[in-house]
């Protein structure tokens, strides 16, 4: 079988099951695990195939006309590279994860079906993304990812919480999706095809008119579908989904989607300095913002969406200093590691008895009663901190040493500045993710809230998926830098001194300052009865405010503020807490700038349509009504009356003739 055919079977496999899932739900439920499972398992084999074909070297190029256009051709075309391969053989790990893992976690949801066919749809769209040759097709799967996610985030649609995560998710990114299209549009004329190939032959030959206008509406959708600052808001209200589909969403597919479309295109951003300084100052502020709201917030799952946006910024900080291999190296590495976060979360939540959501400040005692998770966690979050020799380490630091690189002016990918922006934002990053990954530990696993009753031991699939994961987690970035500059356009992705120990050692302090925090607010606390905190002369201002919380449970906005008053984030971000646990209020920014006036102008136009519109449309019927009761009136039914009517207008009739002949 030849490499293409084994390449256009991984998308179909899944899309085939997806199908069958559906037909076969509710007649033969016996088939919808098998169907769920073996398609995706078969589409990773297959992916490890393809990858082991293509061994790094020369791209696998394959292209028919699917239908004439008379202009631009479309055409289902393959373009398989070393980066393709690679994040092909992801897909397929997570996918092939999350199904298995599924089986355990809705084993009991009468809707499984539907969500199994769902999430098989969804990975054989992102399987369509990464092989594709054809900007169009590559549209085709990165719409199809949008309507699954609506579909999946909205699973617990009885919620009012998923209904509206779904719709934010849906609009949000369509949102990013019509400048986004205008831009495949306008690249695809310029280049006479939309090719992959071909478009990047054109940006070589130096043929690509007005390449920032086209960049930066490409950047409109890749913001949108890889959450990334101003069209982030999306993701952590995501959550609201089942953990699973977190889980996929976040370590392999729509969120690293638009990542790997602007890997896949970067000439066509390092043509405009402008665009590359705006993807630098949106990852900056991404990557930022994000990790200082990771550290207020009190749902798990949050935590982690918060993270996933930071990362992404990593990546996209990557691709602004021009070094696409290091970006993909952190994709592949961030997907290992988060797909494990989230199923590890998964576990929690279940021996919650929750369907999705779980607050770090009512955990306790969780060490002891999910050991697999604990340990598991323990690894992700670690390589999550970029600590040695986790794998988050040596790909984050690969992303550290490109800015670095940039900045000094040892690389001429980018623009200086763009290589300072990304450097300065990674650094405080990688001290602030050290931070909330340490926080999210204590308050999980040594928290002390109110103990959620025991719902017996996870399935077995569940706590063995853990397992899996944890291994490229732990020893996937040591090995990874040796192999991948081959598959990666030959960069050396080795880690550099001071990029590593800068990096290294900002992580270790925020781990630590983190862990001193914790340790001050549980001293006191233990020290001092909840409910006299507040008279104690040792409290500061942040734990009278906690103990206030944790007391009275006030709600400012839509969030509910953590109850622990040992939370060590509030001490450390102080009065910037309750800003950054609402997302810095970018969400009522919004809705005083886009959502109001909108609403508004729907109002006056309702109040137009039911006063000015139908007031004419009224009249026009009442005018008719009321010549046809004023004819009504005459019609009596009484003889008499019509005869003498009838007679009287012969009178007249008469006279009016003479009247006339004798005028003539």
């Amino acid at each position: 079988m030849t490499t293409t055919t084994l390449a256009v079977l991984v998308p179909l496999l899944p899309f085939l099951g997806a199908a069958a899932g559906l037909l076969l739900g509710r007649t033969a439920p016996g088939y919808v695990r098998p169907l769920a499972v073996l398609p995706t398992l078969a589409s990773l084999v297959l992916a490890v195939l393809v990858a082991a074909r293509q061994g790094g070297g020369p791209s696998i190029d394959a292209a028919t006309e699917l239908t004439p256009t008379g202009s631009v051709p479309v055409e289902l075309a393959l373009h398989i590279d070393g980066f393709a391969a690679l994040v092909a053989i992801l897909v397929g790990v997570v996918a092939t994860c999350v199904q298995i893992y599924s089986t355990g976690y809705l084993r009991h949801d009468p809707r499984y079906p539907s969500y199994a066919a769902l999430v098989s749809l969804f990975t054989s769209a992102m399987f369509l993304v990464v092989y594709s040759g054809d900007l169009i097709v590559l549209l085709v799967g990165w719409e199809v990812m949008g309507i699954c996610s609506y579909f999946l985030v909205g699973h617990y649609w009885e919620t009012p919480e998923a209904r509206a995560a779904s719709i934010k998710a849906f609009l949000v990114t369509k949102l990013g999706d019509v400048p986004f299209l205008i831009g495949l549009f306008a690249l695809g004329t310029a280049a006479g095809s939309f090719q992959i190939t071909k478009v990047l032959g054109t940006v070589a030959s130096g043929g690509l008119h007005h390449p920032t206008v086209i960049a930066l509406l490409l950047l409109a959708g890749v913001a949108g579908k890889s959450a990334q600052f101003p069209l982030h808001t999306w993701l952590p209200d995501a959550m609201a989904g089942p953990t699973p589909v977190s889980a996929l969403i976040h370590a392999a597919t729509m969120v690293a989607a638009g990542v790997y479309f602007v890997a896949r295109l970067l000439p066509v951003f390092q043509a405009s300095a402008a665009a590359m300084t705006v993807l630098a100052v949106m990852a900056a502020v991404t990557m930022a913002g994000s990790a200082l709201a990771a550290l207020a917030q009190d749902d798990i799952k949050r935590v982690l969406a918060y993270s996933t946006i930071g990362q992404l910024g990593y990546m996209t900080g990557a691709l602004a200093v021009g070094d696409r291999g290091a970006a993909v190296f952190h994709l592949l590495s961030h997907g290992a590691f988060k797909a494990l976060l989230f199923l590890a979360a998964g576990v929690i939540i279940h021996a919650a008895g929750t369907n999705s959501l779980a607050a770090m400040s009512r955990m306790s005692n969780l060490r002891d009663r999910v050991p697999d998770a604990y340990w598991t966690m323990t690894v992700a979050l670690l390589a999550l901190a970029a600590i040695p020799p986790f794998s988050g380490f040596f790909s984050k630091e690969s992303v550290l040493g490109a800015a670095e690189r940039v900045a000094t002016g040892h690389s001429g990918g980018a623009p200086g500045a763009a290589g300072w922006i990304v450097l300065v934002a990674s650094l405080l990053t990688a001290l602030l993710t050290a931070a909330y990954a340490m926080r999210l530990w204590l308050l999980t696993f040594r928290g002390r809230g109110d103990e959620a009753p025991d719902h017996g031991k996870q399935p077995l699939v569940m706590n063995a998926v853990l397992w899996v994961l944890a291994v490229p987690s732990l020893a996937f970035g040591g090995l990874a830098f040796r192999l991948l500059p081959d598959w990666f356009d030959g960069r050396d992705l080795a880690p550099a001194l001071t990029t590593s120990v800068l990096g290294t050692g900002l992580a270790l302090a925020g781990g630590l300052v983190c862990y001193g925090a914790w340790r001050h607010t549980s001293a006191l606390t233990a020290r001092v009865p909840l409910g006299a905190v507040a008279a104690h002369p040792e409290a500061d201002a942040a734990l009278v405010e906690a103990e206030a919380i944790a007391t009275h449970k006030p709600a400012y906005g839509d969030i509910a503020y953590a109850a622990d008053p040992a939370d060590p984030g509030r001490l450390l971000l102080g009065p910037l807490y309750r800003h950054a646990a609402t997302g810095f209020h970018l969400d009522a920014v919004y809705a005083a700038l886009f959502v109001r006036p909108v609403l508004a102008a729907a109002d006056l136009v309702r109040f137009l349509d039911r006063e000015v519109v139908e007031t004419y449309v009224r009249g026009a019927g009442a005018l008719p009504r009321l010549l046809g009761a004023a004819v009504r009136r005459a019609q009596t039914g009484n003889v008499q009356t019509y005869v003498s009517a009838l007679l009287a207008g012969t009178v007249v009739l008469a006279v009016a003739a003479v009247l006339v002949a004798t005028g003539a």
